[in-house]
């Protein structure tokens, strides 16, 4: 079900314990088809084994879980797609929350894309890096240590979709409080910021502002966060 081809699993070739967890959180966040509708009881059974959530979280993404397999397939699927296909507070790339449209987009995805790969894994054809299931799907081939580290880098973004599907009182919140628990950080459902009209989106940044307006920061502000690591450190789970 994975969005990323593998060379390796690890060191030893061995998933760290929450790692289970981390791929049915990833796999929940996909496109509910009747593929997936048909692996829930696994992936439940797996994420009650795996054992690294609290009861309470578990049980709210069981219910996430059964409303997929039990509710209308049609009704299911359109609503996948006006909570995660239109909007930007929403969206499961993450680079559309930390660039926007702007031209930094681009060489971060490469970025990104090249982290996967000294690790040993390539995206499958048409897939991009930053889209969220596939961040989990890398993080869960981490050691602990670092797979903590790799979710506590991006929890500012996780925390803020989490907090624009409260808004929306989507079901989905329950998979994103869940990575914020794995993270150690507090699921806090912050006010989501207002989108920019279509004519807005549209604006082309100055080409000399500081940084542009679309998701980075301006002199004197901090800047977010880029889930990328440095060149020519040792890829963890690397394999030829």
């Amino acid at each position: 079900m994975s969005a990323i081809e593998h060379g390796s699993t690890g060191a030893g070739g061995r998933l760290h314990p929450s790692a289970a967890t981390l791929r049915v959180l990833g796999a929940l966040l996909g496109y509910p088809d009747a593929r997936l509708r048909g692996y829930l009881p696994e992936m439940m059974a797996l994420l009650a084994g795996d054992g690294a959530l609290s009861d309470a979280r578990r049980g709210e993404i069981e219910a996430l879980a059964h409303w997929i397999a039990r509710a209308d397939a049609i009704e299911v699927e359109t609503a996948y797609v006006e909570i995660f296909d239109r909007g930007r507070a929403t969206s499961l790339h993450l680079f559309e929350h930390v660039h926007g449209d702007s031209r930094d987009r681009g060489p971060a995805m490469i970025d990104l894309a090249q982290t996967y790969e000294r690790a040993g894994l390539y995206l499958e054809l048409g897939e991009l890096p930053d889209y969220l299931p596939v961040v989990l799907e890398f993080v869960s081939t981490q050691p602990p240590r670092e797979a903590k580290a790799f979710l506590g880098e991006i929890a500012h973004l996780v925390n803020a979709i989490f907090g624009a599907l409260i808004q929306r009182g989507s079901p989905y919140a329950s998979v994103m409080g869940a990575l914020l628990d794995l993270a150690g950080e507090p699921a806090r459902a912050v006010e989501p910021s207002p989108e920019p009209t279509l004519d807005e989106s549209w604006v082309e940044p100055p080409v000399f502002d500081g940084c542009s307006t679309q998701g980075q920061a301006k002199p004197g502000d901090p800047q977010p966060i880029r889930i990328v690591r440095k060149a020519g450190s040792p890829a963890q789970g690397a394999s030829s």
